[in-house]
């Protein structure tokens, strides 16, 4: 009965996304392995909560975009305070 009654609100038309990421997801996001995730979370760089009786971590959606900006700020600092060495990556891959 909630199905038919939902038919026509925004809820049936919109696309609605998760606010919280599993380890998994972040670890697809960032084309990363899941241990890469978790390492990233247990280290504090990428702040996550912890979930549910048996302690899932979740990582809120805007956080990890928040984390990728900042990533992308370091990484071009980075290659600003260091061209010999970006120059050298570029040509390894």
């Amino acid at each position: 009965m909630c199905g038919p009654a939902l038919v026509g609100t925004f809820w049936h038309y919109a696309q609605v996304s998760s606010r919280f990421l599993t380890l998994a997801d972040v670890a697809e996001v960032l084309n990363v392995s899941a241990s890469q995730a978790y390492a990233l979370v247990r280290s504090g760089e990428l702040p996550a909560i912890k979930v549910g009786g048996r302690g899932q971590w979740r990582v809120e959606s805007a956080v990890l975009e928040e984390y990728i900006a900042r990533m992308y700020e370091q990484t071009r600092t980075f290659i600003e305070s260091n061209p010999e060495v970006a120059d050298q990556s570029i040509s390894e891959s």
